[in-house]
């Protein structure tokens, strides 16, 4: 049995994924905490064998506590759970010594095979970002990426839903109200969507949108 401790700052977010590994025989949820410092401050009490790891909480975040497991209690492995896509925050996070990386918007069968291949010692990247490195890969030229005008295919369905109402003026509690999702997760989105466009603030963000006919 793969003992689990489940940290997220989101209520529900826990709840989900306990009852998702509680009705699998294969997990035991050992423990949970709304932050890095709740699982560190438990830790010495509580056997576990993988550490859930949500990456934006208070307090200390994912890589922070990434860090600190790796220094304090380095037989843990670590699988990130995000929302966050960027590549650069991937490889930090995995720099920073994670076993694996999962989006929130996995299919549940993904969890839990992150679950088990992490456990075993293996390392583990979801699907959706693997083959968004890929795509990343396949369009870039030998030397040199393409044309600018292909910067838009970079991103996600998700990420132009969320471009197109940024650009009608919505708040991100306006948009997250309309897709039916939280505003963190819509902070998210909007932070990756600044970091795959290079641009630093919402009307260059909207600028760049146009330029591209994203729009």
């Amino acid at each position: 049995m793969i003992r689990v401790f489940i940290v997220d700052d989101h209520v529900l977010i826990r709840d989900g994924l306990r009852t998702l590994l509680t009705d699998n025989p294969l997990f035991e949820v050992v423990g949970e905490a709304a932050n890095g410092q709740e699982l560190l401050d438990q830790l010495p009490n509580v056997a576990a064998d993988v550490v859930l790891l949500d990456l934006n909480m208070p307090v200390l975040d994912g890589l922070a506590t990434t860090h600190r497991l790796r220094e304090e209690h380095p037989h843990l492995r670590i699988l990130l759970l995000s929302m966050m896509t960027h590549e650069r925050t991937i490889g930090e996070i995995l720099a920073a010594g994670a076993h694996g990386y999962v989006l929130k918007n996995a299919a549940k069968h993904e969890v839990v095979a992150a679950l088990q291949s992490v456990a075993a010692g293996q390392r583990f990247l979801c699907s959706e970002i693997g083959l968004g490195l890929l795509d990343k890969l396949l369009l870039l030229e030998p030397s040199q990426p393409k044309a600018a005008a292909g910067a838009g295919a970079l991103l996600t369905h998700r990420e132009r839903e969320i471009l197109q109402l940024v650009a009608a003026g919505l708040t991100n509690q306006q948009i997250a109200d309309k897709l039916f999702t939280s505003r963190r997760t819509v902070e998210s989105h909007r932070q990756n969507l600044l970091e795959k466009t290079g641009v630093s603030n919402t009307p260059a963000l909207v600028k760049y949108a146009i330029e591209q006919g994203l729009l």
